[in-house]
């Protein structure tokens, strides 16, 4: 399931100077959406104030994300590819509850989230219940792949078990 604002995917090992140069505007726009929440909040957020915040033209905004939607659900997307990463890491170094201590303090120390907790709380206790989109698709598969790296089962229960003790330390 993709979405006219993913990202562009290139075959490995093909790289263009176009495409290093969206890859990093595209990483400016996530930077910039993710102060806006932070300062702004997510219902405050607009998609104006988050091209004035990277310094970019509306335009070039709505080039890589066609919707304010969007725009969220790529940050959300890029979030979980760097906790994925950074617990994987963690895993490989020192097993699970490494992996497990990384991806909660990363969670917590993450402001536009502690910025959603504290403006929507309701908003918040909705993301601890499993869905079917794409974020937490790609939040089970990351937490797969942390759980295959430290050597642990995958089974689908105990991913959703880790993503909802993540989401409760993080709120918490």
């Amino acid at each position: 399931m993709s979405s006219p604002s993913d990202a562009p995917v290139r075959a490995p090992g093909s790289h263009t100077r176009s495409g290093n140069a969206m890859a990093r505007t595209r990483t400016a726009i996530l930077g910039a959406a993710a102060a806006c929440v932070q300062r702004d909040g997510l219902r405050r957020t607009t998609m104006s104030g988050v091209s004035a915040e990277g310094g970019i033209a509306k335009a070039t905004l709505y080039n890589h994300f066609r919707t304010k939607s969007d725009l969220l659900e790529g940050l959300v997307l890029a979030r979980i590819a760097d906790l994925s990463a950074a617990g994987t890491a963690a895993a490989a170094a020192g097993g699970l509850a490494a992996a497990l201590e990384t991806a909660a303090a990363e969670l917590a120390a993450s402001a536009p989230l502690r910025r959603l907790v504290q403006d929507d709380g309701g908003a918040v206790a909705a993301l601890v219940v499993p869905g079917q989109g794409r974020a937490w698709q790609a939040a089970r598969d990351a937490a797969a792949a942390v759980l295959l790296a430290a050597g642990a089962a995958a089974a689908p229960a105990t991913v959703d078990l880790v993503l909802r003790w993540l989401l409760a330390q993080a709120v918490w």
